[in-house]
């Protein structure tokens, strides 16, 4: 049984037995993983600090011939979250990160393209900028998962959209004009509409000096969350905790 290692990040832990717990993470070469870490409850030599939900770290582990978990040796801290100030709100959009990912990713899948949106939004996730990376988060998870439409068209007619006129409903995917937008129909702003369209475009780092407050791109974070929660089939936590801040 060989030891492999992997850059990861960990996503959420839960006890098994009386010092175990079991631990889900994210690796760049091997995709989502579940692993058992035995006595991570007492040994601060092997883990430490480095369970704390979004740690990046270097993770040690071995697979367990026909066991769906693998054997979790050492976790190696690269980046702690608790390294950073913290809120009610910069951990409520980790939590997010990690339910999305948990939820969302297929086990035993690379999925490189995902591993990298992961570390460029936590780079951005501070106190002072809790929002940005969350919109960005959103809407990339959206078309990597193959939910986002066509920005710049409507779903029903395939007539061109412009901004302001966009909009979207609960019940459905896709985004309509003005024509074939129902009575439930949500607008998506035109700042958000653009603002879509540029974020598909470049890294979550070129909209840092750009002012976020709260409200901007919120219609846009929902519209990409129902998005997701469609696709789940549940409703996200971790979305419910953010509404209530």
């Amino acid at each position: 049984m060989s030891v492999l290692t992997s850059e990861a990040v960990v996503l959420r832990t839960w006890p098994l037995h009386e010092a175990d717990l079991i631990v889900s993470f994210f690796t760049r070469d091997f995709g989502r993983l579940k692993g058992v870490a035995k006595s991570a409850l007492k040994s601060r030599k092997r883990f430490g600090g480095a369970l704390e939900p979004m740690t990046v770290a270097r993770a040690w582990f071995a697979e367990r011939p026909g066991q769906e978990l693998v054997r979790l040796d050492q976790l190696e801290i690269v980046r702690s979250p608790l390294s950073a100030p913290v809120d009610h709100a910069r951990m409520a959009v980790l939590s997010f990160f990690a339910e999305v990912l948990d939820e969302a990713l297929p086990e035993r899948d690379p999925q490189e393209t995902v591993f990298r949106l992961l570390l460029a939004v936590l780079d951005q996730t501070t106190v002072e900028q809790p929002w940005m990376p969350l919109t960005y988060f959103s809407l990339w998870m959206t078309r990597l998962m193959g939910l986002l439409p066509d920005m710049g068209h409507c779903t029903a007619c395939g007539q061109a959209l412009e901004a302001g006129e966009a909009s979207f409903n609960s019940s459905g995917d896709g985004l309509f004009c003005a024509l074939h937008r129902n009575g439930n129909a949500n607008a998506l702003s035109a700042d958000s509409w653009q603002l879509a369209q540029r974020m598909l475009r470049a890294p979550a780092a070129a909209f840092t000096a750009e002012p976020w407050p709260r409200r901007r791109g919120q219609d846009l974070r929902r519209f990409t969350l129902q998005a997701l929660e469609r696709h789940l089939e549940r409703k996200l936590k971790s979305a419910e905790a953010l509404g209530r801040l």
